[in-house]
């Protein structure tokens, strides 16, 4: 028996790095998992070696493919007990070049498609239900502090982690928790990118980039998926029915 058996999590950027180590640890914990993205192809891949999972394709920048998403998710799983909200993009630009269009872009992915994700969610995940019901964010240390070059990023996680905070506190009557996880540098496909345009703009080699990355976690390294997952699963424990309203760093150390 898992400690989270005949729950049911919806998992948004499903299909890679930190969301698909979400979806196998949530799984592992026994719950059924409904992963969502733009490309089908790795969604399938992760679902096809889960035990209950389901795979659906959709842009969480827009609200017709969210409801679509939910709905798909509800009939393939039964109603939606916990929801993460994980997907995500990363664009660098100094101040001066950052167009309106990056922006925008920034805003959509991070924070409209967060905010989207739950609304789309949010009736089953309030209804009365014996169990855990969970809302948990992906932000990012950059909702907590800033990094240069991000401008945008950064604005949409601080954005992600003030309506965690503020549905934290709508939520409370229900008995919903409403938390953000806010990981460091992560060795995922999204660092990968990074690390590559750094590598390309200053001559760096692509490990030389990654190295200069983890520097910036408390611990020196990078953090691995499955310790966001992690942080994921203690959430979502019915142990954690108390732990509502908080931005948790997944560094490796105190920033």
């Amino acid at each position: 028996m898992g400690a989270l058996d005949n729950r049911h999590a919806l998992i948004t950027g499903g299909g890679t790095g930190i969301g698909a180590a979400i979806a196998r640890a949530l799984a592992k914990e026994g719950a059924a998992v409904s992963l969502a993205g733009r490309r089908k192809a790795p969604l399938d891949d992760v679902a096809a070696k889960l035990p209950k999972a389901t795979a659906i394709v959709a842009d969480v920048t827009k609200e017709s493919d969210c409801a679509a998403m939910a709905e798909t998710a509800r009939a393939a799983n039964g109603p939606i007990d916990i929801v993460i909200a994980n997907a995500g993009a990363a664009a660098s630009a100094p101040v001066a070049k950052l167009d309106l269009a990056h922006w925008h872009n920034m805003i959509d992915v991070n924070l409209t498609g967060a905010f989207l994700t739950v609304k789309a969610a949010l009736a089953d995940v309030t209804r009365k239900s014996e169990g855990p019901r969970r809302i948990i964010f992906i932000a990012s240390t950059a909702g907590l502090k800033g990094y240069p070059y991000v401008a945008a990023y950064c604005a949409a996680k601080h954005g992600v982690v003030g309506l965690a905070r503020a549905l934290s506190l709508e939520l409370e009557p229900t008995g919903v928790t409403v938390n953000a996880v806010c990981p460091g540098y992560t060795d995922t496909p999204l660092l990968d990118t990074a690390a590559g345009k750094i590598s390309a703009k200053s001559g760096r080699s692509s490990e030389e980039a990654r190295a200069m990355l983890a520097k910036d976690n408390p611990s020196g390294r990078l953090i691995k998926p499955e310790e966001v997952a992690q942080a994921v699963i203690r959430l979502c424990s019915p142990s954690a029915a108390s732990v509502n309203g908080q931005a948790i760093e997944v560094t490796g150390g105190r920033q």
